[in-house]
């Protein structure tokens, strides 16, 4: 803290939290019910409270007042007063020292003591008792900052939607194991900067990291009682800091994040967070009093109408933000305009999304906070995707977000998974491929809104779903009853690790299955990072407290599957290099009477077109998706000119004789992938066939070709489907029948 004289002035009532202008600094705080706000300042290390001084004005429910004297560095909290009346919904605390909301960053930890709560614990009375000790030697304290960055004129990356494959990733557990990174930067976000971390990640393909949770936040004193933390991340406090844990040198707190952006912006690398605005770490009525809950517990906090001692759990952590004030609304927007505008993210994850858009009647499409996002001109600019779905009651939403949002797509988690293990058929499957038009096609939403996945951080790593028929959480102290058991896994005949050469051919051939259908399907990829090299969690499927080996990235397996991460190279280029395999317009499977020609065609083992009866046959596990590159791209009535592709499903156990469709000798498919080969790449004098042609499709395996043939005439020949498969002397139906 400057060593001037401080004055204090009456300030203004925005911007909200600690704003330094060069000469002092103003502070901001909204509390509808409070009866007086004390700011508290503290040495530089946080550790000795220097002065308490009263925030002199009160306007449109905003104390505020101005220091000058002080400036970035500044450590300070708030003491708020009020009534403590649990039953009304009230539970100003003044002894307990409060963060700022609008901080920009902190210092210091939380250590869980009785005095962090508004209440005595163990009294009589529990919650509704009044605690007088002091908390501010056990919570962090909030820093004023200098905002100040010469970003170098470093542009963001323009990448369209079209072109978006996202990947999924922790700062922490990424560069933790990295040998890349220097020790001291591991885990960190200056060790995501580290050249060769951002040049492989350049090097995937992907266009778009998805940072798993980085605001500040807390762990969870049950996990610190059985030695474990909360590793995921969310468990939010605050919204407009990055966790200190995360800095390799904390003085340096949001630069060093505004350097990471840089670099992999000028990879041409877009960086979007995820962000858990639906409930905050204060938990319920049982809960500590840290910030939100002594500020105004009545505005931010959804309490039961007529029981406000108690919270609405939408969330199943306790608690649920009340996005319905427009306070709160407000903070959650200035958050993310924070991030975009001056941390200059290029978009957002909003876990259990579905909150942000409840009132009190339930999940609304027009709700105040979908409505303030839709007009607002700076997150029109970004990438908004919604994870559609909470605990609360009518908490699935998938494919009810509106225009400008794309969601998580679970239903393509689901059937594609299930597919590949043979217990989804054809007509399950197929509309998970074209971009779940079923689900999204509506009011003028393209492919895109689909964010299509077959892993994620919550849930098996693609080698353990091809390993393990049962979760295995024993680690994280919950008797292993924690984490879904729905998981739609197959061992492929042994459960864990195997020496079966046979099993451990048919796994790598599963995840090559799994990659290519993924990034083959319509709609935006999302991978889960490590995937592409086969990394386990050893089977856990819920490794939110694991902040250890089971987690971090073991970038020894990069080493051993270089194939596979060779695998995933060649499928994100050829999204990219053939506009049809990524289309952001529906494909009709009907004739498109404007330009003529089916855009989708659907095709059996005998080389003829779908017809009612294979849609209708459940155990129909191999076929074809014929897209045409001539399909409309946009809504200008004319003929597309990209490359006709054709990919081939086979998730029956053995091997399927598939007709090639079309005819005429002046056209060939082209041969570019095909999973059963250890690479899945083709060798040149191999990739060469002719309409008609029968391949033999390896068991569990995928294909993908390219149409070669120059003309309409020899397109429309060569892309012919039978009516029936009677010439083919193939049984559409036989072929893939057990």
């Amino acid at each position: 803290m400057a060593d001037k004289t401080i004055r204090l002035e009456e300030g203004l009532p925005h911007p909200r939290g600690a704003t330094w202008d060069g000469k002092g600094v103003n502070f901001s705080l909204f509390s509808a019910n409070a009866t007086k706000v004390e700011l508290c300042l503290f040495d530089d290390n946080g550790e000795t409270e220097l002065e308490r001084i009263e925030l002199p004005e009160y306007t449109d429910e905003i104390w505020h007042g101005r220091l000058t004297g002080i400036g970035p560095g500044t450590v300070y909290g708030y003491r708020v007063h009020g009534p403590y009346e649990p039953d009304q919904g009230h539970r100003f605390n003044p002894n307990k020292l409060l963060l700022d909301p609008y901080a920009r960053e902190f210092i210091g930890e939380l250590r869980w003591d009785p005095a962090c709560f508004g209440y005595t614990i163990g009294a009589e009375g529990d919650d509704l008792t009044f605690d007088e000790r002091d908390s501010a030697a056990f919570v962090p304290k909030s820093v004023v900052v200098d905002n100040d960055f010469d970003w170098k004129q470093s542009g963001k990356p323009i990448v369209p939607w079209d072109r978006t494959i996202i990947y999924e990733t922790h700062v922490r557990g990424y560069t933790k194991l990295h040998p890349a990174v220097p020790e001291a930067l591991r885990g960190t976000f200056a060790g995501l900067s580290v050249a060769q971390v951002v040049q492989y990640v350049k090097s995937l393909g992907v266009t778009t990291v998805e940072l798993l949770p980085i605001h500040m936040f807390l762990n969870d004193s049950h996990l610190l009682d059985k030695g474990l933390r909360n590793y995921w991340g969310y468990n939010s406090i605050a919204f407009f800091a990055a966790d200190p844990r995360y800095f390799a040198d904390p003085r340096r707190g949001p630069q060093e994040f505004k350097e990471m952006v840089a670099r992999f912006h000028e990879a041409g690398l877009e960086v979007i967070l995820d962000v858990v605005y639906n409930h905050t770490a204060e938990g319920n009525e049982r809960g500590a009093t840290l910030c939100y809950k002594g500020i105004d517990n009545a505005s931010y906090y959804r309490l039961i109408p007529d029981q406000k001692r108690y919270y609405i759990n939408d969330t199943g952590t306790g608690n649920t933000l009340n996005l319905s004030h427009p306070r709160v609304i407000q903070m959650v927007t200035d958050s993310l305009r924070y991030w975009v505008q001056e941390m200059h993210v290029d978009g957002f994850r909003f876990d259990l999304g579905t909150i942000l858009a409840r009132e009190a009647t339930g999940f609304d499409a027009r709700s105040g906070f979908l409505k303030a996002c839709s007009q607002d001109p700076v997150l029109a600019g970004v990438k908004l995707i919604a994870e559609p779905w909470d605990c609360g009651p009518g908490g699935y939403q998938v494919g009810e977000f509106p225009p400008g949002w794309a969601e998580w797509n679970d239903r393509y988690r689901d059937t594609v998974r299930d597919f590949w293990r043979g217990e989804a058929a054809a007509a399950q499957v197929a509309p998970r491929l074209h971009g779940s038009a079923d689900i999204f096609d509506k009011y003028g939403r393209r492919p895109h809104a689909s964010v299509n996945f077959i892993t994620a951080h919550d849930g098996f790593t693609l080698n353990d779903l091809v390993s393990y028929n049962e979760r295995h959480n024993e680690a994280n102290g919950e008797d292993n009853n924690d984490g879904t058991s729905e998981n739609r896994s197959w061992n492929c005949g042994a459960e864990g690790g195997s020496e079966d050469a046979e099993i451990i051919k048919l796994r790598q051939r599963q995840m090559r299955n799994f990659l290519g259908t993924l990034l083959l399907s319509q709609g935006t990829p999302m991978l889960l990072a490590g995937d592409e090299f086969a990394r386990t969690q050893h089977g856990n499927n819920n490794a939110y407290c694991q902040d250890n080996e089971v987690s971090w990235i073991d970038w020894s397996f990069a080493e051993r599957h270089q194939g596979l991460v060779q695998f995933v190279q060649r499928l994100t280029d050829l999204r990219s290099r053939y506009p049809i395999l990524r289309r952001d317009r529906f494909l009709s499977g009907e004739m498109n009477e404007r330009i003529e020609l089916k855009e989708i065609t659907w095709v059996n083992a005998a080389g003829a077109e779908m017809q009612d009866e294979h849609w209708s046959d459940d155990k129909m596990l191999c076929f074809g998706m014929l897209l045409d590159g001539r399909a409309q791209i946009s809504g200008i009535r004319r003929r597309g000119q990209d490359a006709t592709m054709f990919v081939v499903f086979n998730a029956y156990h053995d091997v399927v004789n598939f007709v090639l469709p079309g005819e005429g000798e002046e056209a060939r498919w082209s041969l570019l992938i095909d999973t059963n080969f250890p690479s899945g790449l083709v060798e040149k004098d191999k990739a060469n066939f002719q309409p008609g042609d029968t391949y033999a499709v390896t068991g569990r395996s995928l294909l993908l070709f390219r149409l070669e043939a120059e003309g309409d005439a020899a397109l429309d020949r060569a892309k012919k489907t039978k009516a029936d498969g009677e010439e083919r002397r193939v049984s559409p139906s036989s072929a893939v029948r057990s």
